[in-house]
């Protein structure tokens, strides 16, 4: 079975992070949320989510994908945490997918996964970033090799679909959106 990491911190979007999270479970694929804390994970907008597990458990499993939502602060707690970064570096080490949605962006900045690679974000979340190499579009969605990057909360669900397609393929994104009724 597919397995996909999506990493919890707090003041992460919620949005970002159910749908990532339910629209890969609808698609059959495995999803494991780690939180950063022992804590549940109170998202930007106050939902409370409860990670099925802490990050330092499956710290050193192989997933198929790991999936970062944004939203702020999380993306910076994503950023500044040695565990994520590890993973990071790992998964692309091993030619795993990584993805990254809204702010996420800069913990793969911070791992050193964007040089060179053409990326998109949220508007100004890059802005710090003076990286050789990364060219960063307008475009909703962006794939340059095993590096997925999308815009924001209003794209999480065509982000989602995107996910499945590469993990499931393109009869699985279309059963997942078909029920879906867009």
């Amino acid at each position: 079975m597919t397995s996909v990491l999506v990493p919890l911190a707090q003041g992460c979007e919620e949005l970002e992070a159910v749908t990532i999270t339910d629209l890969l479970t609808r698609a059959g694929v495995e999803v494991i949320t780690a939180g950063l804390d022992e804590k549940p994970v109170v998202a930007s907008r106050g939902l409370c989510i409860v990670p099925k597990t802490h990050l330092s458990k499956i710290s050193d499993h192989l997933f198929d994908m790991v999936v970062l939502p944004g939203g702020l602060p999380g993306a910076d707690h994503l950023r500044d945490d040695t565990s994520v970064q590890n993973i990071l570096k790992n998964h692309a080490r091993n030619n795993r997918y990584v993805a990254a949605i809204c702010a996420a962006p800069r913990a793969l900045t911070s791992a050193g996964l964007l040089k060179n690679k053409t990326v998109t974000c949220y508007p100004g979340a890059l802005d710090e970033v003076k990286q050789d190499g990364i060219n960063i579009t307008s475009d909703s969605l962006q794939i340059d090799g095993k590096i997925i990057t999308s815009r924001g909360p209003g794209t999480a669900m065509d982000f989602a679909l995107t996910l499945i397609e590469l993990l499931e393929g393109p009869e699985k994104k279309q059963q997942v959106e078909k029920a879906l009724v867009r």
